[in-house]
C-alpha cells in the first residue's frame, strides 16, 4: 500500500477562484480547489465532486482560459515516498515527484527509473500516461499501483492488470492513489553517470528553461509509407514531421513552435491558453495537409465543458 500519510494533516479546506498551476504558467482558474495532503482527502474530496480533477505537477496539462468547475485536487503534498533498500522497492504517493524519486532511487543504489530523468510529473500523472522516452516508460518498473473508481472503491493492479502501451495506461476514469516500483540494485556511481548523460542529451536537444509542457503531440504510427521519412507502422517523432510541415517558429499571440524542438510549444508574458490551443490546431492542420498524419494530443487540455 502506499506510505504512511505525515502525523498532524493541515485541515481540509476549499480555496475558491483559485490559480491553477502548469508549467506554460497561463490558463484559467478553478472556481473551487483543495490541497491533497493524504489519503483521506483524497477521498474527501471525491466524495464532495464525484468529478473532481486531480491536480499533479501540472506538467502536462494547459487549463483553457475559462477555467473549470469542477472541484480541483492538488496533489503535491500528498508526496509521502518509502524507500526498502533490502527488497529494492520504492512505495510513493501519487503526489510524489517523478524527479525527486530518480534521485532518491539512484542516490539509494536502485536502478530502473534513472532513463526518466528530465521528465517532470507527479507520480501519478506520469502512470497515467506512461511517462517516458527515448530511455524507457515509467511501466518497466512499475509493480503495482493503487486506485480508487469514482464510487470512492479502492483497487490494488499489478502491472500486468494494466493496459500500459505507448502513453497509455487504461486508467482513465480511476483517480490514483500511489504505486510500488521494483527496481534492481546496482552501484550508485554507475546509474548517476547514467542519469547524468540522459539529461545531457535532454538539455542539448529540448528548451527545458521555457515555459512549456513537453511535448505537446505524440509520435504518430504512419498508416502509409511515407517518401523519405519511414514505411507504413513505424512510430516517428512528432517533432519531425511538424518542422517538415515548417512549423519551427511559428508564433500565435504568446505561444510559439521552439527553434530547437518541433514538438515543444512555449509561452511568453501575456500569452493565454486560447494562443496555445490554436497554435496545436494550425501545427496539426499543416501537418495533416503536408502528411496525411493526424496528431494526437499529449497535452491534456482541460476546459470548462468537458
Amino acid at each position: 500500500m502506499p506510505p504512511p500519510a505525515p502525523a498532524n494533516p493541515v485541515p481540509f479546506a476549499i480555496e475558491r477562484d483559485a490559480p491553477i498551476d502548469t508549467w506554460f504558467r497561463i490558463g484559467g482558474r478553478a472556481d473551487r480547489l483543495v490541497r491533497i495532503r493524504t489519503e483521506a482527502d483524497l477521498l474527501r474530496a471525491l466524495e464532495t465532486d464525484q468529478n473532481v480533477r486531480i491536480l499533479g505537477d501540472g506538467a502536462n496539462l494547459l487549463v483553457d482560459d475559462d477555467g473549470v468547475a469542477e472541484l480541483v485536487a492538488a496533489t503535491k503534498a500528498f508526496s509521502n515516498v518509502a524507500v526498502d533498500e533490502a527488497a529494492a522497492t520504492i512505495s510513493a504517493a501519487a503526489g510524489a515527484d517523478l524527479p525527486r524519486l530518480i534521485n532518491t532511487a539512484v542516490r539509494a543504489g536502485l536502478a530502473g527509473l534513472e532513463g526518466l530523468a528530465g521528465i517532470p510529473a507527479s507520480i501519478g500523472g506520469a502512470i497515467m500516461m506512461n511517462a517516458g522516452g527515448r530511455f524507457g516508460e515509467i511501466k518497466d518498473a512499475v509493480a503495482a499501483v493503487h486506485v480508487v473508481d469514482r464510487a470512492g472503491r479502492r483497487r490494488t493492479l499489478t502491472r500486468g492488470e494494466i493496459d500500459f502501451s505507448y502513453r497509455h495506461s487504461g486508467l482513465e476514469g480511476l483517480i490514483i492513489l500511489g504505486a510500488e516500483f521494483q527496481l534492481q540494485k546496482a552501484e550508485r556511481e554507475p546509474l548517476r553517470a547514467n542519469q547524468v548523460e540522459v539529461m545531457r542529451y535532454k538539455k542539448e536537444s529540448q528548451p527545458l528553461a521555457a515555459d512549456s509542457a513537453g511535448c505537446v503531440f505524440k509520435n504518430p504510427t504512419l498508416l502509409r509509407d511515407l517518401d523519405g521519412i519511414a514505411a507504413a507502422g513505424a512510430r516517428v517523432s512528432a517533432g519531425m514531421l511538424i518542422d517538415r510541415a515548417g512549423c519551427k517558429g511559428l508564433t500565435i499571440g504568446g505561444a510559439s513552435i521552439s527553434e530547437r524542438h518541433g514538438n515543444f510549444f512555449v509561452t511568453t508574458p501575456g500569452a493565454t491558453a486560447r494562443d496555445v490551443i490554436t497554435l496545436m490546431e494550425e501545427a496539426s492542420r499543416r501537418v495533416s495537409d503536408a502528411f496525411g498524419v493526424t496528431l494526437e494530443p499529449e497535452v491534456v487540455v482541460w476546459r470548462r465543458e468537458r
